[in-house]
């Protein structure tokens, strides 16, 4: 992986030459690797980082000293690059920040990713970046630290051929961004002045596109000379051919650059795709986010009362009075401080609620070991990220007239191996009696404070009622009305039909549940785990 670090410092040494480039994202760990990086010195950023130490705003201390207003300036206010460390933890609204300032002022950004592989920086944040460095598989060996020297930059020329060919490269690896094709011509650019190029050459282009379009390709591009040689064009005039023949002088760098993107392009493209598609659905696929005044992540506090168990932000309540403190000395014709109601700010804080994965498995008819053992794999396999994702696990079978609870909310692999050991089946599907199950589990679930998510398997046949007695009408019917108590209920839902053939009644159902519907007959454990995945992280 030597070359994933000399890519690093190359792109290190272009952010360098041109800060217009934004900076770049640092996939790895804390550690040797990423300390022997020639990282310039910067302002340091961390998630938590509220609006005061960002933008500046009332100086305090130096306000109550001195009797007048002192401002003081943010970490945005100073010059120079910025570093924001544990960049897959950066909330939204700070992202959002940063991408306004990186918008308004040409800056560059280091981005210290530290996460697993579901956890990424917010990805509008990302988008500014030019470059992207994954040096998780980097070895010590290979970390060789290069010197970035400084490089004055000078204007460069670029032929509007190789501005058209970086369009084209974007197109053919499904990059629909325009600051994507603007980081590959400033990259160029900036190669050109390392280089001492006067002009963008096919080696500053062949680079710059490498470094900057491989990370951002959603598929992988494919080369022109394939299709030229299957479907060769029809012979033309001598006199119609001299506009192609300089479309024939630019196939060969083009391929250069198809060459130089694929070579950079990860194996598993696919995979890591549908995971940033997940991840840039509802949420990251943790639980909910709670608001309150007791515990949590901090929030700025906000203007309130002093009830509920609200606890007063001293330094924000002083801060809030502080400038009308000579205009209420005048009114009162008191000294001292002057404090008033609407001064008041409460503290707030937020907080993930652990999330619950309810499985209501049909455990009826002949196939039924088969889904419940495809059920037993998919719940060890994300017991096995539960720790990393919090989630609790718990699952439902339902067959003959009714449902049980298997297995409760839990945490731990050694007690859902045992619970799984033995799982009954066989009998009719009572599939409301399932859905009611999984609702009163919910239900339990919400009112400790965890966010459930009722995922239910089944082929969607149900033909026991809610009283036991065998009708496939009143069944249906049951079905449907358990389905819009969860519904109401708020619960997440997720539906996996695993019949033979998809069921349009189930499809009905999911629709009722508005909940996502995917039809997997035959479906193994492993599919199984990451459909519910990613369904749950949407």
């Amino acid at each position: 992986m030597a070359e994933a670090w000399d890519n690093a410092l190359l792109a290190l040494r272009l952010l360098a030459i041109d800060p217009a480039l934004g900076g770049i994202r640092i996939r790895a760990r804390s550690g040797p690797v990423r300390d022997a990086l020639p990282l310039p010195d910067a302002l340091r950023l961390h998630p938590a980082m509220g609006d005061d130490a960002l933008h500046g705003g009332l100086d305090l201390t130096a306000t109550l000293a001195t009797g007048t207003l002192v401002q003081r300036g943010g970490v945005l206010d100073r010059s120079g690059p910025l570093q924001l460390a544990m960049a897959e933890r950066c909330p939204v609204d700070l992202a959002a920040r940063l991408c306004l300032h990186l918008d308004l002022t040409p800056r560059v950004l280091i981005a210290l990713d530290e996460g697993t592989e579901d956890e990424a920086p917010p990805a509008a944040l990302t988008e500014r970046l030019a470059f992207h460095a994954d040096l998780t598989e980097v070895a010590v060996t290979d970390a060789v630290t290069a010197a970035i020297k400084n490089v004055k930059p000078y204007p460069v020329t670029v032929d509007a051929d190789r501005i058209a060919q970086i369009a084209h490269l974007c197109a053919a690896c499904g990059i629909d961004s325009a600051r994507a094709a603007g980081f590959a011509l400033r990259a160029a650019r900036a190669h050109a002045v390392l280089k001492g190029h006067a002009e963008v050459t096919e080696e500053d282009l062949a680079v710059a596109c490498a470094l900057t379009l491989s990370h951002r390709a959603t598929r992988m591009p494919e080369a022109s000379s394939e299709d030229s040689a299957a479907d060769p064009p029809p012979e033309r005039e001598s006199a119609e051919a001299e506009p192609d023949s300089d479309d024939t002088t630019l196939q060969i760098p083009e391929e250069m650059l198809l060459d130089a993107v694929r070579a950079l392009i990860p194996d598993d493209l696919l995979a890591r795709l549908a995971a940033q598609k997940a991840r840039a659905g509802r949420g990251d696929g943790t639980g909910a986010q709670r608001k309150g005044m007791s515990r949590g992540r901090p929030l700025p506090s906000r203007p309130g009362r002093l009830q509920g168990g609200g606890r007063i932000d001293v330094v924000a309540t002083l801060r809030a009075a502080a400038p009308w403190q000579k205009i209420r000395r005048d009114e009162t014709g008191r000294d001292g401080l002057h404090i008033r109601a609407s001064d008041i700010h409460i503290r707030c804080f937020a907080e993930r609620s652990e999330r619950l994965l309810i499985f209501a498995v049909d455990a009826s008819g002949s196939a039924a070991l088969a889904r419940l053992a495809e059920a037993k794999g998919a719940i060890e396999l994300l017991l096995a990220q539960a720790y990393a994702r919090r989630d609790h696990v718990a699952l439902i079978a339902f067959r003959g007239t009714g449902a049980d609870v298997l297995l409760p909310p839990t945490r731990s692999l050694v007690q859902t191996k045992r619970r799984l050991a033995a799982l009954p089946g066989g009998g009719g599907t009572p599939l409301a009696a399932g859905l009611d199950a999984a609702l009163l589990l919910a239900g339990q679930a919400a009112r400790r404070g965890m966010t459930p998510t009722v995922c239910l398997l089944t082929d969607g046949r149900a033909n026991m009622a809610r009283d036991g007695t065998a009708d496939r009408q009143r069944a249906g019917a049951d079905a449907k009305t358990a389905a819009r108590l969860i519904r109401a209920a708020g619960h997440a839902a997720l539906v996996i039909d695993t019949g033979n053939r998809p069921s349009e009644a189930l499809r009905h159902l999911a629709t009722t549940l508005a909940a996502p519907y995917y039809a997997m007959p035959r479906a193994d454990a492993a599919r199984l785990s990451a459909t519910v995945g990613a369904a749950l992280a949407d």
